[in-house]
């Protein structure tokens, strides 16, 4: 019997107790769990073990039987991407995600926002809703909370790692910030992700249109925003031939996981204080380049929150991170081999549209002159710009010494930072 799909099977089963009971081999269901929910056990949508492949699949629709079964599997492909990144690499950090929030839990919401949530971004929280923590947490230092799944970067005083917000905080959230911020009779905003201090990065979700936006530094005083996700990439959640599936919650979590599963972006660790850091890792985002053993790699994010799209001069502002560390074979000049160098000074051209805004040539680089050992681990420092306008660009050089300041083994050396884009992104986190 060739059954390739449930509903075959449905329809086949009908026909006399001999098909009926040919339909119901589990080896079938077995098959049909795997090519439609990727399921390799028979898992029913609490986690819970079924008694058999059956079982669980006629769960799993019986659970989502309001939803389109496409709209579905979709989003339970997105947070399996995102789960298993997870639990490879940042099992602490998975290990907050809340048990998936119920149909009356999610009406209830609705209900207290006065909001009517897309599709999409319903099925998102009844697989999971949010991550679990601590209020007090979320006012911590950047020392103290570092487990948002969406990530961040830190330069300076600037600490940023968000969260996706459970239904809870949603509600909290929305009914203080966006109130206070008058932007509640234009449309229906809620708050679906924030920084680890609340204060620093907002996400809002337009629950009319579906878009996802993030506040800039003017959200305080005039709710000024960014969508986070092209336009067009959005279909209205209202056109039911799409099943609302372009909504920007969707689409941008399914972006984030298909970045991390392919190492664009990755885990910072640094002495045991592990966070997702945003900054690219691979080109053309990143560039990297080895000058006499000595390797940089530099790229850029963009820094929504201190932006402001009506001042010209700092209209974009980027943070930028240098990975600089010499090589296990150390570095070679004229032929002599040393086994450190050390930074003197560093030289930065930035640019916008092709235009020379800044061009710096000091000593050190955030007022220190690190020494780089070969084989040691990367020295890693962030820093920030505002451009203009955008796409923009940095490039460079550093300036080292052979061996160390003390005592250097020769004259100093040029060593080349390539250009990388400062560019504001089709997809903002």
């Amino acid at each position: 019997m060739g059954l390739e799909d449930v509903d075959d099977t449905a329809k086949v089963a009908c026909l006399n107790k001999f098909f009926r009971a040919s339909a119901s081999v589990d080896s079938l269901w077995s098959k049909f769990c795997f090519d439609d929910l990727l399921l390799a056990s028979p898992l029913d949508p609490a986690g819970d073990t079924a008694p058999s492949f059956k079982e669980a699949y006629q769960r799993w629709r019986e659970a989502f039987g309001m939803y389109p079964w496409p709209l579905v599997q979709r989003v339970k492909r997105c947070w399996d991407q995102l789960r298993s990144w997870l639990a490879t690499n940042f099992p602490e950090a998975e290990a907050t995600l809340r048990t998936g929030a119920s149909e009356d839990e999610i009406r209830e919401v609705e209900r207290i926002l006065d909001v009517k949530l897309p599709l999409p971004t319903r099925i998102l929280y009844r697989f999971y809703d949010g991550q679990e923590f601590k209020v007090d947490d979320l006012s911590r230092s950047s020392n103290g909370c570092s487990l948002g799944v969406i990530g961040g970067y830190a330069f300076y005083d600037h600490w940023v790692n968000v969260y996706l917000l459970p239904l809870s905080q949603v509600v909290l959230e929305t009914r203080s910030v966006v109130h206070h911020l008058g932007i509640s009779g234009r449309s229906k905003y809620i708050i679906v992700a924030a920084s680890a201090t609340f204060s620093e990065k907002l996400f809002f979700l337009n629950c009319e249109n579906g878009q996802l936006h993030v506040g800039t530094r003017k959200l305080p005083t005039d709710g000024q925003m960014i969508q986070c996700v092209p336009s067009d990439m959005i279909s209205s959640v209202h056109d039911l031939s799409s099943d609302g599936q372009q909504n920007a919650m969707l689409l941008w979590l399914e972006e984030h996981g298909r970045r991390l599963q392919n190492g664009i972006i990755k885990l910072h660790d640094d002495k045991n204080f592990r966070s997702i850091s945003l900054f690219p890792e691979e080109p053309p985002l990143c560039s990297t380049v080895v000058t006499n053993g000595v390797k940089v790699r530099a790229s850029a994010v963009f820094v929504p929150e201190l932006s402001d799209l009506q001042d010209g001069s700092e209209k974009y502002w980027f943070t930028y991170s240098i990975r600089m560390s010499l090589l296990p074979e150390g570095c070679i000049i004229n032929g002599m081999y040393f086994s450190s160098c050390q930074l003197l000074r560093r030289r930065w051209i930035i640019c916008a549209n092709d235009t020379v805004v800044s061009d710096v040539n000091g000593e050190a680089v955030i007022g220190k002159f690190p020494l780089l050992e070969s084989g040691q681990k990367e020295f890693v420092y962030e820093s920030c710009t505002p451009l203009p306008s955008s796409p923009g660009s940095v490039e460079g050089s550093f300036l080292f010494v052979p061996g160390r300041m003390a005592d250097p083994n020769g004259g100093p050396f040029e060593v080349e930072v390539a250009r990388f884009p400062l560019i504001v992104p089709d997809y903002i986190f």
